[in-house]
């Protein structure tokens, strides 16, 4: 009885639970730094052609901007209606009430933010953001009924996530997050500010 009662106890008192030994082999370990390298610049690369190419394609920018993007969501809700719809109508009612009523905004939004993913990853440059945004874009291209290489790459940037403290480590990572910090653990660079303000504010002592 008293064990059970212990083991009920320190279940109650366990507040976090540590990863196995391969996830920290995996996503924290810079020795695999080398395969994240590999996968970042794949799915960079594709980001930024695919942003590239809609820079130059005026059914995405200048006066004619927004007719690539209303085409495609067109097609999207052709897609929604029938026993097995592969755009749901939830989406659906995105894709016509918000999307396509703001063609030509939308159409910069996804070039400007598919060329700023690929920037991001190529470079190494917060790496964990930019794959998170790159798989949201994956995940409503899917949604939209769009497969494509959005499988794969949403995969890639799933994985590119979990292991955001090594991803950029052969990238400007290696040194942005050292000086920047996440929110929980300042960087060199809060340290040295908060040192500063510190000096400022307490009293000279003799």
């Amino acid at each position: 009885m008293n064990r059970r009662q212990d083991t009920t106890r320190d279940s109650r008192s366990v507040r976090a639970l540590e990863d196995s030994p391969l996830a920290r082999f995996l996503f924290g370990d810079v020795r695999m730094a080398w395969l994240w390298l590999i996968l970042r610049l794949y799915a960079g690369w594709q980001w930024l052609e695919a942003g590239w190419g809609k820079w130059h394609n005026p059914a995405w920018t200048g006066d004619k901007a927004g007719t690539a993007i209303s085409g495609f969501v067109q097609g999207a809700l052709a897609k929604s209606s029938g026993a097995n719809p592969a755009v749901q109508s939830w989406y659906a009612w995105f894709l016509q009430h918000v999307v396509l009523a703001y063609p030509v905004a939308w159409s910069y939004l996804v070039l400007i933010g598919e060329t700023l993913v690929g920037v991001a990853l190529i470079l190494g440059l917060f790496t964990g953001i930019a794959a998170f945004f790159g798989s949201f874009m994956n995940m409503n291209y899917l949604l939209a009924g769009t497969v494509s290489t959005n499988p794969v790459l949403f995969v890639i940037a799933t994985w590119l996530v979990l292991a955001w403290k090594t991803a950029g480590w052969w990238g400007l990572d290696r040194w942005l997050l050292r000086a920047l910090g996440t929110p929980w653990r300042p960087g060199l660079i809060f340290h040295v500010q908060a040192d500063d303000q510190r000096l400022v504010h307490e009293p000279d002592r003799v």
